[in-house]
This record gives C-alpha cells, structure tokens and sequence, in this order.
C-alpha cells in the first residue's frame, strides 16, 4: 500500500516519574515531546485523556500529541480517551515505541502488525478491540541477548553513545514524520529507513 489516510494522533510510549527518564523503555515518549518542542506545541497535564496532552499544526495540518503519564502497561487508557473523544479511527494513528528487535540509532514506521511482547502495545490492542491496524514507529534499543534481562535492561538509561545513536534516529523520523502525516506512507517509509545504520 501506497498511500494511507493521514495521521491525526501521535502516542509516544514509556513510564511516568522522574525514575524513568532518558531509559530504553521511554523512547516513543522522548520522540513525542522533541517533536512537539520542534514544532512549538505545548503539552501539559489532561486528566481526561491520563497523559500531557498538546495540538498544532505539523506541516499545515492538525494533529493531536499525546504521551501517557500512565504506566506502560496502561497505555490504551489514554489513547482509547483521546480517540474517543476526538473521533479518531486506528488507521490515523500513529504509535512511537522502544523496539528490542531493532539495534540502538534505528527507527522503523510500520503499518499495523502484532504487539510483539511489548505490554504498551499489547494494552492498546486490547483496549482496541484486537485492532492492530495503527501505525508504528520503532525505535530501535536493541537487546540484552537474553530473555531474562529485559525488565531491567528497558529500564536502564543507555550509555552516552548508544543515546546519541538513538537521537540521530528520533531526529531522522521527525524529519520524515510530515511524509506520514500526509498519508504518503511509503515515501516516509523509503526516506527513514535509508537513513538508519
């Protein structure tokens, strides 16, 4: 597929509480706030929606900002409240998320797909009816190597190359991110990942 319809909602993944800033587990909500700081977007508590919560213009369209200040395991909460209010379907969504299965200065936009293991996405799923169909950006983390180290390697802050590796990806992905906006899906796809390690 091409072309999709454009995105209207973006949620940026992670765990709230000054304890949890900069980890791995935090990096589709780090995105979210450095777009909405690129774009002069405000963002400040909404208890209806359990996140911050901002809205502008991207490009000269509307879009509505959205990071969960509820734990990862809850993340459907807020996204399912802001949908719902606004009336925004899951093809006009887009999700930004650590991802364990790609190295550390990778970022991938993805349409639809499974949660992967991954208990923010599995929420929203679920709190979606098993709808999968929305959007993604993986952020790359890469993984520990083994099973067992997971927990406590997502919460861990990355070493200083890894985070600048990790940045120079965010960055890539907000430069592409008005491609995706627009619906022109593929071409946001071919630009971000040629530009990823």
């Amino acid at each position: 597929m091409t072309d999709t319809l454009p995105i209207q909602l973006i949620v940026g993944l992670g765990n709230p509480g000054n304890k949890y800033d900069n980890t791995r587990h935090n990096a589709g909500q780090d995105w979210v706030l450095e777009v909405a700081k690129s774009y002069g977007i405000s963002m400040a508590a909404e208890k209806r929606f359990f996140g911050l919560y901002g809205q502008g213009m991207i490009e000269g369209q509307k879009v509505h900002l959205l990071v969960p200040t509820t734990f990862m395991n809850l993340s459907g909460q807020a996204l399912q409240a802001v949908s719902a209010f606004y009336k925004i379907d899951n093809p006009n969504i887009l999700v930004a998320h650590d991802e364990l299965d790609l190295p550390p200065g990778t970022a991938r936009f993805k349409q639809g797909g499974g949660h992967g293991g991954h208990n923010g996405l599995r929420d929203i799923i679920t709190k979606r009816g098993g709808d999968k169909s929305f959007h993604r950006l993986r952020l790359g983390i890469g993984h520990p190597g083994n099973a067992k180290q997971v927990a406590a390697y997502v919460l861990k802050k990355a070493p200083t190359d890894e985070f600048i590796s990790t940045q120079r990806a965010m960055d890539n992905a907000t430069r592409y991110l008005p491609d995706a906006l627009k619906g022109r899906w593929q071409q946001a796809m071919n630009s971000l990942h040629s530009q990823s390690e």
